[in-house]
């Protein structure tokens, strides 16, 4: 079962990888050739397994962004993800790797790492790793240029900044009949990150999109949306938010249920845009 789970969340990860990004095994030759077949068969619906030597070496793998200097590397323990909630031993150990890296911008990583780590494990995700590194570590590589060393609260000083000279944001409500398609997440992910947009995508079924940014990135970032194929894609609302009910908020995020969407909503004041329209009415009953 441990094995099948973590063929399974390499795949995810290696599936996706935007270009410009990669996935390699870092072990020793016949532990990398073991690894491969594994993850070949396992791809490819083989019935046939390689021959295998028992026990399995534990994996380790890297992924980066080609053009960046820092690297992640992830080692599985033997019993991930089976025994990770309750031994401390089973956690995946992820390392920060990169040339010319400072010691402070290695501190810095670090501690990004461990808060979004944190975070990730707190949603119960069936796929931590998968999330903490397609869809934080690898888009924060992007975002800030392969270089953590402005600092996340400088950033967000910067931003507040100029909050007070910028026209009122736009909010965008789009639902679907499912959001599962990796490469449709990543996206979403990519283009919150382009567009500097906040918001949150649940996934499953039904699919769910919330956005906040500026009127221009908005309207792009749903027409982005819609250029993809969907089905029962809907857009419910662009429009102006309310100043008086305006609050401050980073980042991009991922639900799995329609109890944390309502929650979310009620956390920015607006759990009646929702709730107006059926969206998590039986989680409030």
């Amino acid at each position: 079962m441990c094995l099948q789970s973590q063929l399974q969340e390499l795949q995810l990860i290696q599936h996706s990888l935007l270009p410009g990004e990669s996935f390699s095994f870092v072990l020793p030759p016949e532990d990398s050739r073991i690894w491969t077949s594994l993850l070949h068969s396992f791809n490819t619906a083989t019935t046939a397994l390689p021959s295998l030597p028992s026990p399995i070496p534990q994996v380790k793998f890297q992924v980066k962004a080609i053009d960046a200097r820092i690297s992640f590397e992830v080692q599985f323990p033997e019993r991930y993800p089976e025994d990770a909630d309750v031994d401390t031993a089973q956690v995946p150990l992820i390392s920060i790797n990169g040339d010319g890296v400072s010691r402070d911008e290695h501190r810095r990583w670090r501690a990004f790492v461990q808060e979004r780590l944190a975070d990730v494990q707190g949603n119960n995700s069936d796929y931590p790793i998968y999330q903490l590194l397609c869809m934080h570590l690898l888009p924060k590589l992007h975002e800030d240029g392969h270089s953590i060393d402005t600092g996340l609260s400088e950033s967000m000083d910067i931003l507040e900044q100029q909050s007070s000279n910028r026209p009122p944001d736009y909010h965008a409500l789009l639902t679907s009949h499912h959001l599962v398609s990796p490469t449709k997440r990543r996206s979403l992910q990519r283009w919150s990150s382009e567009l500097s947009i906040s918001g949150f995508a649940k996934v499953g079924y039904p699919g769910v999109i919330y956005a906040q940014g500026s009127q221009e990135n908005i309207e792009e970032f749903v027409a982005n949306v819609k250029s993809m194929q969907w089905l029962a894609l809907r857009v419910r609302f662009v429009e102006p938010i309310d100043p008086a009910n305006d609050g401050h908020h980073q980042g991009w995020s991922e639900f799995q249920k329609v109890g944390e969407v309502v929650e979310e909503m009620r956390r920015r004041g607006r759990d009646k845009y929702i709730t107006e329209m059926g969206i998590g009415s039986s989680v409030l009953k």
